[in-house]
């Protein structure tokens, strides 16, 4: 059973887009409640919960599913994907083949385009701008006038914010005023990055052939003698 349909209709930017109507009630959305625009159905999923509410917009061959939300005034179109419980909205734009999954939130002005993710727990808004092939994931958060771009990957809890601009690079955490930066060693091509105190365990000591014999008992002795004659 469809979870909406398609009712009243109106033209913008060339497209004739419907508005939809629950036709049951599934996750917070009631039967008969109005919801947002779309282009056709396609453009939203007719399981799980994904919605479109407000004035919000989706259209040409984007894709809004999962338990995901687009809201507010907030646009979808292109190729765009927008799924699992991620969330677009305010006046929000994500295009082209970008793709917002997980628990990511795109808001305010923030526009996600280009062949850019944006997932995790990760969230852009303000007037930021996440393009090209970016990546934001993690607990990372894209705000003000900020733009990540290129092949720029932002993850763990780093913040760019401002008018920062990153083309290049994997950006992954913060470091407050003059706080400590440490290293390990984990073999002759990695180390490991870290701040504050941390533990790490000793390798074991290699055992020799001796040791092992030590803890065989007479009886396990006699037979190993007997197997290598």
């Amino acid at each position: 059973m469809k979870k909406y349909k398609l009712g009243n209709s109106k033209v913008e930017f060339g497209i004739k887009l419907f508005q939809i109507e629950a036709t049951v009630s599934f996750g917070s959305v009631v039967k008969g409640e109005l919801g947002g625009w779309i282009e056709k159905e396609e453009n939203l999923s007719q399981e799980d919960n994904a919605w479109v509410s407000g004035n919000a917009q989706v259209y040409g061959d984007a894709q809004v599913y999962g338990d995901a939300q687009v809201s507010g005034n907030a646009q979808v179109y292109g190729d765009a994907q927008v799924s699992g419980n991620a969330q677009v909205s305010g006046d929000a734009q994500v295009s082209g083949n970008a793709w917002v999954y997980g628990d990511a939130q795109v808001s305010g002005n923030a526009q996600v385009y280009g062949d850019a993710w944006v997932y995790g727990d990760a969230q852009v808004y303000g007037d930021a701008q996440v393009y090209g092939d970016a990546w934001v994931s993690g607990n990372a958060q894209v705000y003000g006038d900020a733009q990540v771009y290129g092949d720029a990957q932002v993850s763990g809890n780093a913040w760019v914010y401002g008018k920062l601009k990153l083309l290049a690079g994997f950006f992954f955490g913060l470091r407050y005023q003059k706080e400590e930066i440490k290293y390990k060693q984990i073999n002759e091509n990695y180390e490991l990055i870290y701040k504050g105190e941390a533990k790490f365990g000793e390798d074991e000591p290699k055992k020799s052939v001796a040791d092992v014999l030590a803890k065989l008992s007479d009886e396990d002795k006699e037979v190993i003698k007997k197997a290598l004659k």
